[in-house]
């Protein structure tokens, strides 16, 4: 297994370009944009990673049937609201027992699928595997081979493992696992937390706020991933916490960049405009809220996120209400007392 097809050319799509093409994997880069694969093919760089100089020797088109035709892996590097018709375009090229590895985080509102589901939805092939990579991994670092951990998650272990191997660099360490939808779910969730992080610092709190916004929201997000079925221990793990550690602290997170626009007074619409690239966070809260309806769970973190986003209430007016709420137990425990 040697051949990939990327389809999206945005930075975490390059940043894997470049790393796969270092250790000799046949590698092709779609995407819809012709200026975008002009410039690629003519400077081997990337407007939002200038510093970084690709390889020779990957393939740049905007030929969908090209890209995806006879591809061990088929890697979906598109922003989350693009994957349906990105995966309606390519449907028809798609042969059996294809992997189809998606990278991009997010669910989808109406159907409240994950976005591997959304793909499957679009292909309808059962000979084809589905995997999720994610984990707290930031394009700008893996661009520069700076140490890096992500997660391979597909329900056949098998399949699991030969992503493994197929993503393992020197300094990219791909560990498995079978709790796909626990996977997406972290990914598309966390960067609403990084919101909430990005808007604390806006206001000017300091760490503390942002501890208590990251456990928290890990709380909330286990709340509803073990409603839904997903493993607990998924949310404690590299694509749980660590995504949510990377994301909610660094400099390079666009979802925590925006939050702190919209916390020193911008409004969502121009934080996103000011940040210059898709904040998932913004787009991954109504599938949120549907799926804490569904299921019946207190998401008070993500609830208030959405009232800055609405505009329904000031910024500072939700971090009142977040802490003038009913007090309770920081663990409520299932099991008698006893047992513990």
């Amino acid at each position: 297994m040697n051949s990939i097809a990327i389809l999206g050319a945005g930075t975490w799509g390059m940043a894997l370009a470049k790393m796969l093409k270092n250790t000799n994997k046949n590698v092709t880069v779609w995407s819809a944009l012709p200026d975008e694969i002009e410039e690629l093919s003519k400077t081997s760089r990337h407007p939002k990673l200038p510093n970084v100089l690709f390889p020779k020797g990957i393939e740049y088109t905007t030929d969908i049937k090209s890209a995806v035709e006879n591809k061990d892996i088929i890697m979906f590097a598109v922003p989350s609201v693009f994957v349906r018709q990105t995966a309606r375009k390519c449907k028809d090229y798609i042969k059996d027992n294809q992997i189809i590895v998606d990278v991009a985080k997010g669910i989808e509102p109406d159907t409240l699928f994950t976005l591997t589901q959304v793909i499957d939805d679009e292909i309808k092939n059962k000979t084809v595997k589905y995997v999720a990579l994610s984990g707290p991994t930031h394009a700008e670092e893996v661009s520069r081979d700076m140490p890096t951990t992500i997660v391979s998650a597909c329900q056949d272990i098998e399949v699991a493992k030969l992503v493994q191997e197929f993503f393992s660099s020197s300094f990219m360490r791909v560990y498995t696992n079978t709790d796909i939808k626990g996977i997406e779910i972290c990914g598309a969730l966390k960067n609403i937390i990084a919101l909430a992080t990005g808007i604390s610092r806006g206001l000017g709190y300091g760490d503390n706020a942002t501890a208590a916004l990251v456990t928290r929201g890990l709380a909330e997000l286990s709340r509803l991933g073990t409603a839904i079925g997903c493993s607990p221990y998924t949310f404690s793990g590299l694509t749980g916490m660590g995504d949510l550690i990377v994301t909610c602290t660094s400099i390079h997170s666009r979802n925590n960049n925006a939050g702190f626009l919209i916390g020193q007074g911008m409004s969502p619409d121009e934080a996103v405009k000011k940040v210059g690239m898709v904040v998932e966070g913004i787009n991954a809260i109504p599938a949120a809220l549907k799926l804490a309806d569904k299921y019946n769970v207190d998401l008070p973190i993500i609830f208030a996120v959405n009232d800055i986003i609405n505009g329904d209430v000031s910024p500072q007016y939700a971090v009142n209400s977040l802490f003038n709420r009913e007090l309770k137990a920081e663990v409520e425990l299932n099991f008698p007392k006893e047992n513990y």
